[in-house]
């Protein structure tokens, strides 16, 4: 009896282990993995210079009482946290007066078109406006290169 649950403990425990792996592999893409488009940058650029730059200033460079939504301080807030938190806060929180007005689809064009504007490359998918898809996606504010062998010729 007691090496019958054992066992049963044993495969629970390989499942779950699985499982874990499955999901840290789904989360291991970032911004820097070409996550939106060309094209749905295109699209959030008008989006944003119609709904956002009043604001933000061109291209999210800053603008009177508000802040850049591009360059190191931006990024660092955001560095190690999901592209689903930054896709939510501008759901949310803008545009001042018309707070959540915008559809999922503008608000992930805007949102590509900061990535684009913060130096993130295009890809060849556009960004997702579903939560759990976004939230699959980390903003990792440095693109790190690859370690070099020590023994490899510079």
């Amino acid at each position: 009896m007691n090496a019958g649950i054992a066992i049963v403990a044993i495969i629970a425990l390989g499942v779950l282990g699985g499982l874990c792996s499955a999901l840290r592999a789904q989360e291991t893409r970032s911004v820097w993995d070409g996550v939106y488009t060309e094209e749905q940058a295109r699209r959030g650029a008008v989006l944003f210079d119609r709904e956002c730059a009043s604001c933000h200033g061109p291209a999210g460079a800053g603008g009177g009482m508000s802040p850049a939504l591009t360059g190191a301080a931006f990024s660092a807030n955001y560095d190690g946290l999901r592209v689903g938190d930054l896709f939510e806060r501008n759901r949310r929180t803008m545009p001042v007066g018309k707070e959540g007005q915008l559809s999922r689809q503008q608000t992930a064009d805007i949102t590509a078109y900061m990535l684009e504007c913060n130096k993130f490359p295009a890809g060849p998918e556009e960004l997702p406006t579903e939560a759990q898809a976004l939230n699959q996606i980390r903003y990792i504010a440095t693109k790190y290169a690859p370690r070099r062998d020590r023994h490899s010729p510079r």
